[in-house]
């Protein structure tokens, strides 16, 4: 391997084991082949889009010249271009449609959705996918037959080489030795092939393995994380001797899901919702009622997380592993990387425009992605200058220096401990100078003002030497504590793997894979029955129009939680509900009555306890 680059060696010792799902039609390629089969066009601010450079002209090298610049100018790579089919643009469109058709029916033979994706979430969540799929109408968006364009071009691209690359750089930082697997798709059909959110030209993905050195200097992998749509940080990652961490020696396993080219730790069926926040005010108010309802009253709300937003769009990521593998004892063998040397190459850090076509999207998704080094935006991406904090790492020490860590924060803290047994010294003496002070003045009557200034710095002071002493008996415990833990690390424990997850993305059970068909077609046509039955009942029983509406509401209440298992946990919230407006009526009703009853038994209640304190 004479002339290789010094990194590349170890890329490929950790290099990732890909699993995709069958029916999935694009793969890692070099984007060498796919910049030359590309065309590169600039959209100005209210103008129609440019071709600045035709397909077959634009090199790797060519790329980052950017030309027609200005500002608010996106520049932007289009891989389905119609000049590049074969009989050029008035030909092609006919053949592609034709194209397009029969590749996604050969998709669709050899890929089965699975059953359940509405029947999964409530019905706020399918009313919102509705709203959602209609808004696809108006939106600018790729093109339906795009997906069949990009097949055809990848096709022809891989006949001319079959290959299947990553491009990978070596990052180090505070530590860590980060290698970076950057996986490039040509194209992300999830929405036209496998039921998903969107369409979108160009997919860049990656897989990151952290190194730490040993004992010896031997560098040895610690952590991994691979990227997943929303996930970030903590959740991402997973401790090398995690058992969710499949390895092929020691080559991790990602398992892709189809056409969105997520990756994930385990196969199976992946429940994804798109959260649609809501404006902040309104946000803290739904946030304050479920924490009202969730924590004081200790009510069901749901398996997300406390701080989720309130609106969702259900998709399902299919991960299942059962199309073609890539890598260590797979179906196909990577080629050899594309090294990404720093600062970064040309093409890499030259290029700010997205590597597919701007579809205008106004939420994004159907957009394609910038390059490793770029967001959208052309602000410069933390998994490139800040690998190490984008999975959360940038708080966690290596395991050689986390009991030196421990050590240095006991210290710090011994300082600190120092400098507050001082303060707090200062402060009591203060203290009983000012309770002297207090005593000396009281019963004067032309020292009542001063009398009253004392107080009032007596218990400021006193409350802020309580704050003082238990910051101080917090820390000595903690110093105890940070003791303990270097003593473990020095003597080679860890702690539990997954103790850093809050939020792990589990494949869907085989019990929520096995949802009846009854249960299906419900939450197939739930949603719009309910509307159907709201407008009837406005149109035709407007006279019991509040009575009905409420017999609805409970019915599709009950009919629902009946099909998810939750009709134990609705009648229990029911009834809390219903105590709680009982109450409100009851107060409302005899408001006085009750105040009277009120003064009446704490009136008892005195006359009881000081008759029971004479008898003493």
């Amino acid at each position: 391997m004479s002339g290789a680059h010094p990194d590349e060696a170890l890329l490929r010792r950790f290099e990732p084991v890909l699993r995709c799902t069958k029916g999935d039609r694009f793969f890692p390629m070099d984007v060498g082949p796919y910049v030359r089969a590309c065309s590169l066009w600039v959209q100005r601010p209210g103008e129609e889009p440019v071709r600045a450079v035709p397909a077959g002209k634009l090199t790797l090298e060519t790329l980052p010249q950017q030309p027609l610049d200005g500002s608010g100018a996106v520049h932007f790579l289009r891989f389905t271009d119609p000049q590049n089919l074969p009989g050029g643009e008035e030909r092609g469109a006919g053949a592609l449609r034709e194209r397009a058709a029969r590749g996604l029916r050969e998709t669709r033979e050899v890929f089965r959705a699975g059953r359940g994706r509405l029947a999964r979430v409530g019905y706020v969540s399918r009313f919102v996918d509705a709203l959602y799929s209609i808004t696809l109408l108006a939106r600018g968006r790729v093109p339906g037959e795009a997906a069949g364009a990009a097949a055809i071009t990848y096709k022809r691209v891989m006949e001319e080489r079959e290959g299947y690359t990553y491009h990978g750089r070596v990052a180090r930082q505070e530590g860590w030795t980060v290698l970076q697997y950057w996986l490039f798709y040509p194209f992300n059909d999830w929405r036209s092939g496998f039921f998903g959110a969107n369409d979108h030209e160009a997919d860049w993905e990656k897989v990151h393995v952290y190194l730490a050195e040993a004992e010896g200097g031997e560098l040895r992998p610690e952590w991994v994380a691979y990227a997943s749509h929303n996930y970030s940080g903590d959740n991402l990652r997973r401790r090398w001797d995690d058992p969710e961490v499949e390895k092929v020696g020691e080559h991790p396993v990602v398992y892709v899901a189809a056409g969105s080219h997520a990756s994930y730790y385990a196969a199976g069926e992946y429940l994804t919702e798109l959260d649609l926040p809501l404006p902040r005010p309104l946000g803290r108010i739904v946030r304050g009622a479920r924490g009202f309802w969730r924590e004081r009253l200790g009510q069901y709300a749901g398996d997300g997380p406390r701080d989720a937003a309130p609106f969702h769009v259900p998709f399902v990521d299919y991960a299942r592993g059962d199309g073609l593998a890539i890598g260590e004892g797979g179906d196909r063998s990577w080629d050899p990387p594309r090294v990404i040397s720093e600062p970064g190459p040309p093409w890499v850090s030259g290029y700010r425009g997205l590597w597919g076509l701007y579809a205008r999207d106004p939420f994004e998704g159907e957009d394609a992605p910038a390059g490793p080094m770029y967001n959208r935006d052309k602000t410069v991406a933390r998994a490139w200058y800040d690998p190490v904090g984008w999975a959360g790492l940038d708080k966690v020490p290596t395991p050689a220096e986390a009991a030196a860590a421990a050590l240095e924060r006991r210290r710090d803290l011994g300082t600190r401990r120092e400098e507050l047994r001082a303060e707090i010294g200062e402060k009591a003496r203060r203290l009983r100078k000012l309770g002297t002070e207090a005593a000396a003045v009281g019963g004067r009557s032309h020292l009542d003002a001063r009398g009253r200034e004392t107080r009032r710095r007596i218990a400021d002071l006193s409350g802020e030497l309580g704050r003082l002493r238990a910051r101080l008996a917090a820390d000595e415990a903690v110093s105890g504590s940070l003791s303990e833990y270097a003593r473990r690390m020095e003597a080679g424990e860890r702690d539990p793997a997954r103790a850093h997850i809050s939020r792990a993305h589990r494949p869907a059970s085989e019990t929520e894979l096995r949802f009846s068909r009854v249960a299906e077609a419900w939450a197939a046509v739930s949603v719009s029955l309910m509307l159907v039955i709201f407008v009837a009942i406005a149109i035709f029983e407007q006279e019991h129009l509040v009575s009905l509406l409420v017999v609805s509401f409970a019915f599709f209440a009950f009919a629902e939680a009946g099909f998810r298992g939750r009709l134990v946990n609705l009648v229990a919230s029911v009834n809390i509900g219903l105590a709680a407006a009982a109450s409100l009526i009851l107060l409302y009703e005899f408001f006085w009555e009750l105040v009277v009853a009120g003064v009446l038994v704490v009136s008892l209640y005195v006359l009881w306890d000081n008759i029971r304190e004479l008898r003493r």
